[in-house]
């Protein structure tokens, strides 16, 4: 019988089933416990299930792991997955670690870990997939990889001590934002810290924007006031508000003063709306046009991938200036409108105006019936004198609208058990 070997890296992302062929989550990790004089012994996964939890699986509870899927007996555990003392997660604090041949040829770094599944049905670390030191100067050039035995090297590291953050942040990289911030708000706060020291502004922004109000702050506090700033300049202008409103005044005022002066005035902006209004909803970002720009022109701006696509769906038209506040709103042309004309079409000639906007000071119950009632993504918010301050996108009304811990919430899914002690 040949032992069945599975890289980590591959294994990430893959669906898991139970018997019926119910799909009950995907794979996030791999947790491990280091044995004396034996390779690491795999104990478990780390799988998302709906509701973007991470949750335990005993490895003793999966029946096959084969390309692209993983089997298990049924049902699972749906308590917060928590590491253990002892325990290590492969990807999470194994790859990227540096370590020694035995025999004193030099040293490497784990890019990838296989488990494999021994005679006996235990899964351990066998192979490591490894990038040894680059030979050329040249910054495009990698060093050589090699593959290696576990027993073949030892660790740069003492035993459950973490990667490098710069490895875990490229790891993290193909993740979407909401999964992203789901896996740094699984990791202990130190390393949290650390990882998020390491990413961009634009890629952190994101994940906050993902994440409960009560960890954005946490995180924003712990990371110094000037990158707090920089972060709050990187975040969409409602999200950085709706942020800000949680601190304290002196707090808010001083990061307000470090942001850059245009993104400041926006959030200032929003910040003088209830949290339950259109103002308080809505983002000062609309795509605005004049009645002479043509259609090619809107679709030359809605084309631009950094947009959010509920505010590619339609353009403003207003009279001049063009930055909210606006000049007077004359309407809106929907993105299915314009592909109905040719491009060189006036946008002034093509506007519906049979939607009426709403006010800044309509409520957010006010807004998803609107949004509701005229199957809309978004609808411009103009002030008393009628003109363009934002626009408020279904989305928007979402966050609003769900419980605060929503996204912690699972569906009702085949094949998950109720919460319990971890097996």
């Amino acid at each position: 019988m040949s032992t069945q070997r599975v890289f980590v890296a591959r294994l990430t992302g893959c669906a898991v089933f139970d018997p019926a062929g119910d799909r009950l989550g995907k794979v996030r990790d791999v947790v491990v416990i280091y044995r004396k004089n034996h390779p690491p012994r795999v104990v478990g996964l780390v799988v998302e299930i709906p509701g973007r939890r991470h949750v335990f699986l005993s490895i003793g509870r999966v029946t096959s792991i084969a390309t692209g899927q993983v089997i298990t007996t049924g049902l699972i555990n749906v308590r917060r997955f928590q590491q253990r003392g002892g325990e290590v997660r492969v990807m999470a604090e194994l790859i990227g670690r540096r370590v020694y041949f035995t025999d004193g040829s030099g040293q490497a770094v784990i890019e990838d870990v296989a488990i494999e599944r021994s005679r006996q049905g235990d899964w351990d670390i066998g192979q490591l997939f490894l990038r040894k030191p680059k030979t050329s100067a040249s910054p495009f050039a990698k060093g050589p990889t090699t593959f290696a035995q576990w027993t073949d090297v030892r660790e740069d590291q003492s035993p459950g001590e973490e990667q490098s953050a710069q490895q875990l942040v490229a790891s993290y990289s193909e993740l979407k934002p909401a999964d992203l911030a789901n896996s740094l708000l699984d990791l202990p706060d130190a390393r949290l810290l650390q990882v998020v020291g390491e990413l961009s502004d634009d890629r952190l922004a994101d994940a906050l924007e993902e994440m409960p109000e009560d960890d954005q702050v946490q995180i924003l506090e712990a990371l110094g006031d000037e990158r707090a700033a920089d972060i709050l300049d990187a975040m969409d202008p409602d999200d950085a508000a709706d942020v800000l409103a949680q601190l304290p005044e002196g707090q808010r005022e001083e990061l307000l003063d470090l942001m850059e002066p245009e993104e400041a005035e926006d959030v200032r902006a929003l910040l003088k709306y209830g949290p339950d209004t259109a103002g308080g909803l809505m983002t000062t970002e609309p795509i605005v046009l004049s009645a002479d720009a043509t259609v090619a022109e809107a679709l030359a701006l809605i084309r631009r991938h950094e947009l959010h696509p509920a505010l590619a769906a339609a353009v403003f038209v207003t009279l001049p200036p063009y930055e909210t506040p606006t000049g007077r709103l004359l309407g809106t042309v929907h993105f299915q409108r314009m592909l109905r004309y040719p491009p060189h079409e006036r946008l002034g000639a093509i506007i519906d105006d049979t939607v009426d906007p709403v006010p800044v000071m309509a409520s957010a119950a006010e807004v998803a019936r609107l949004l509701a009632s005229y199957d809309l993504v978004s609808l411009p918010v103009v002030d008393p004198a009628h003109r363009l301050v934002g626009a408020v996108s279904v989305d928007d009304v979402l966050d609003y609208l769900l419980p605060e811990d929503w996204r912690s919430h699972d569906a009702d899914e085949p094949g998950v058990a109720p919460a319990g002690a971890r097996p």
